[in-house]
């Protein structure tokens, strides 16, 4: 079984308009068969939980049932929605949009993926976003070419 990298940004919004609940659901869905490439958590501490639990959602929970339906994009959407308690209101998706948006990795985090993608450390790249792609660009390159 091929284990794969979840190439899915955290700046991806579905039509909830919730940025990284696709990639949280892709990841979920590589752990439940499987798939997840090593070194990567499905649901777990950082963005997940912050998603999960601004809009009211046990993050365990949200685990359980895509690990034990395995739903389609829209399918976990509809569950979302369906949540609870939950909270989808214009204000606190903007609220959790902007703090996936603004959150920054430790400076030991961000000097080690630029130099792993051998990217000069200017002060340029400084959000979380940004460097998770690199660094989800840079495991994929050498999963595909063995570099």
């Amino acid at each position: 079984m091929t284990k794969m990298i979840p190439l899915i940004s955290s700046g991806t919004a579905g039509p909830l308009g919730l940025l990284h609940l696709p990639r949280v659901w892709l990841k979920a869905l590589l752990g439940a068969t499987g798939m997840l490439a090593d070194g990567y958590t499905d649901v777990g501490p950082g963005y997940d939980f912050m998603l999960f639990e601004a809009i009211g959602i046990d993050p365990d929970k949200a685990r359980e049932f895509i690990h034990s339906q395995k739903p389609s994009y829209s399918e976990f959407e509809k569950w979302v929605v369906a949540y609870p308690g939950v909270k989808l209101d214009p204000a606190t998706i903007t609220a959790i949009n902007a703090a996936i948006t603004g959150y920054n990795h430790e400076e030991s985090v961000r000097k080690s993926i630029l130099s792993a993608s051998e990217i000069p450390d200017d002060g340029t790249i400084l959000d979380a976003i940004n460097l998770n792609n690199l660094d989800d660009w840079n495991e994929t390159h050498a999963a595909l070419t063995g570099a």
